[in-house]
């Protein structure tokens, strides 16, 4: 497997209830950082794995009904937290990104999608399928702003479906198969259903040999992988299913319990968003 560059890097946060997102949780507002990740491949160029919260969510929902999700989930962006933003502290443009890999379209992976117009764009058809053809009302409710959606994104777009499956290795088990984006092993998409149609993790491998598994939405934190503790089932019926959510999160318990040195990394995750922050110093 090819090495790469790892980067976490903080794009803003939301408030939400604690409990919507861990079973048992306290109903005060917690803080959920907006998680992305810059990836430096030694072939390809720098790639992103989602883009966090950017201005263009809040152009995106100055008016009803996209408001509601703002009402629902206040976010705080402070100036220069855009991903775009902060890639200058690596010596790069926006026009350097060559491929943004979405793991899902809810509106906190891909409001700075609009940022990379040049680059291919790795998601699932499945996943795209929901912000095209459902009504805007039911969008919302499912966590989609269409108007963060690029119109030309079907064009830039490489579909995981579409690519042949590789066999993980009995290391990474219980998940067995993904998607090789680059064809050396480098960037992997693998399913993680559950969270909602069309959701996706990536598994990297960083310059000290070890694996880097992107889980995006399909644990909200670490302490809920260690412990295999999911959100409520009014969660996760709301966005997708619940049994194929805790079915993917004990999957991902186990894997950690067999393999704990393997570095998993929720979107929304407090540790996380701590080493994202290292990175800014």
């Amino acid at each position: 497997m090819t090495r790469c560059e790892v980067h976490l890097l903080q794009a803003g946060s939301c408030r939400h209830p604690e409990a919507m997102a861990r079973r048992g949780a306290s109903w005060r507002r917690a803080v959920f950082p907006a998680l992305a990740t810059l990836i430096l491949h030694p072939r390809i160029g720098p790639v992103l794995f989602d883009t966090g919260y950017d201005p263009a969510f809040f152009v995106e929902t100055r008016t009803l009904p996209e408001r509601l999700y703002r009402w629902a989930t206040p976010v705080d962006l402070p100036t220069g937290d855009a991903v775009v933003e902060k890639l200058g502290r690596f010596g790069l443009a926006a026009a350097d990104i060559r491929a943004v890999v979405i793991s899902h379209f809810h509106a906190d992976h891909v409001a700075g999608l609009h940022a990379f117009p040049d680059a291919a764009v790795f998601c699932a058809r499945a996943g795209l399928g929901e912000v095209r053809e459902r009504g805007r009302l039911s969008r919302i409710r499912r966590g989609l702003v269409s108007g963060l959606v690029p119109a030309d994104l079907e064009r830039r777009a490489r579909f995981f479906e579409d690519y042949p499956r590789t066999a993980l290795g009995p290391d990474l088990s219980p998940f067995d198969a993904g998607a090789d984006l680059f064809g050396d092993g480098s960037l992997i998409a693998v399913p993680l259903p559950g969270h909602c149609p069309g959701h996706w993790g990536l598994l990297a491998k960083g310059e000290d040999d070890r694996r880097h598994f992107l889980v995006a939405d399909a644990a909200w934190s670490r302490a809920a992988v260690r412990s295999n503790t999911p959100p409520p089932r009014l969660t996760t019926a709301l966005l997708g299913r619940t049994i194929d959510y805790r079915r993917t999160l004990h999957a991902l318990h186990s894997l950690w319990a067999r393999n704990p040195e393997l570095k998993l990394t929720p979107s929304h995750c407090p540790e996380a968003a701590a080493e994202a922050a290292d990175h800014d110093l």
